[in-house]
């Protein structure tokens, strides 16, 4: 069956609408651009492969970063992990460069020729900068030893999603930072979704790489134990069983504050928690978010005090407590829902990978999910 998204198998995830794309993009000015390597096959050779790997890009806007900050913040749920540059983004509450996404042991290499293109590109010459790189592990299928990404893909990376181009629609499944990566033992890797209202947008871009089979739940059918014997037992199927790690980057154009931003940030694990995941010991759990600031808060202010009103027609403006922010229920969800979706397009658009030493990662079998999605009454037709 043909890769598809979530939506085109008839999955409608959460109430809220979606973006035009269902995608980060959505949110008005940032950008994705995606940098793949797959070279070679057979047995693993150090430094030489094979290779699957790549790393993502996301930008906030066109513009120079650093001299144009947007407010950031970070959430680590658990941290077993490489990423750099979060503890200054909680500091500082401002992101200065465009977040880079890859595989573990690319990350310092990422983050040098960052440096490079903020350098070249940007003529940006700080006494200190600090570029933003997330990671997950994908030595199951790809020579992460080699350390294959460096300045040639971070440069094609950022200046694709400087383009127009990558402002539309993402590329999803077996590309840049997701191209080795694995999920619930199928083959994983970058997915995004987005959520909209009248009064804000926001959108999510996951790397996928962490659960097992068994926890899998889609649309809250037990999918992972209905496909328990899928692809299992062939040859050099089985990975050593870890939890794994996920990167999530969210974007909005609601001018929050860091310390809101913060709290958005966190509900994005209630979205992972939806797909199976428990958080294990071993994961590496992030969360950056963004804001490029071009809605106000007031008119969501309004409307979730016109809707409270009719719940408590005596209440004034008067009587909101200026501490008070269950407006921000509307943004929660939206966060929790496109990190859910985000997930199962990731799943659904990842392609069956061989990598190195015969290593193999399946796809989900979209044929038998849309059978079980059917037995369980989710699907119509």
């Amino acid at each position: 069956m043909k890769r598809v998204r979530a939506r085109d198998l008839g999955i409608q995830i959460g109430e809220m609408e979606t973006g035009s794309y269902n995608a980060i993009t959505d949110v008005k000015g940032v950008g994705v651009g995606h940098s793949t390597i797959i070279k070679g096959e057979g047995p693993l050779i150090r430094g030489k492969g094979p290779i699957r790997t790549g790393v993502t890009a996301i930008t906030p806007h066109d513009r120079d970063t650093y001299r144009e900050r947007v407010k950031a913040s970070v959430h680590v749920f658990n941290g077993y992990g490489k990423s750099l540059g979060l503890d200054q983004i909680r500091q500082a509450g401002v992101l200065e460069t465009p977040i880079l996404s890859t595989d573990t042991w690319n990350v310092w290499r990422v983050a040098d020729a960052c440096f490079d293109y903020m350098f070249e590109i940007y003529d940006v010459k700080p006494i200190s900068i600090n570029p933003v790189v997330g990671e997950t592990q994908g030595s199951f299928l790809n020579d992460s030893w080699g350390r294959h990404v460096g300045r040639k893909e971070v440069y094609e990376a950022l200046n694709k999603a400087r383009s127009p181009e990558g402002k539309r629609e993402v590329e999803e499944g077996n590309v840049g930072g997701g191209t080795p990566m694995s999920g619930y033992e199928f083959k994983g890797g970058i997915g995004t979704a987005s959520r909209k209202t009248d009064f804000f947008t926001l959108g999510v871009l996951v790397q996928l790489n962490f659960g097992q089979r068994r926890d899998l739940m889609i649309d809250g059918v037990p999918m992972g134990r209905e496909l328990a014997e899928y692809g299992m037992g062939a040859t050099r199927q089985e990975a050593p069983s870890r939890e794994g790690s996920c990167m999530v980057y969210i974007a909005t154009d609601l001018e929050l504050s860091c310390r809101q931003l913060g709290k958005v940030a966190r509900r994005a694990m209630l979205g992972l928690a939806r797909t199976g995941s428990h958080g294990g010991d071993t994961s590496g759990d992030y969360i950056i978010a963004f804001t490029t600031g071009e809605r106000s808060i007031e008119d969501l202010h309004m409307h979730n005090f016109r809707e409270m009103k009719k719940k408590n027609p005596e209440l004034t403006i008067e009587q909101m407590p200026t501490t008070q922010e269950s407006w921000l229920n509307y943004v929660y969800r939206a966060c929790i829902e496109a990190t859910e979706e985000s997930i199962i397009n990731a799943l659904f658009k990842a392609e069956t990978m061989t990598g190195r030493d015969g290593n193999t990662r399946y796809g989900i079998p979209l044929d038998r999910v849309k059978e079980i999605l059917k037995k369980y009454g989710r699907l119509n037709g």
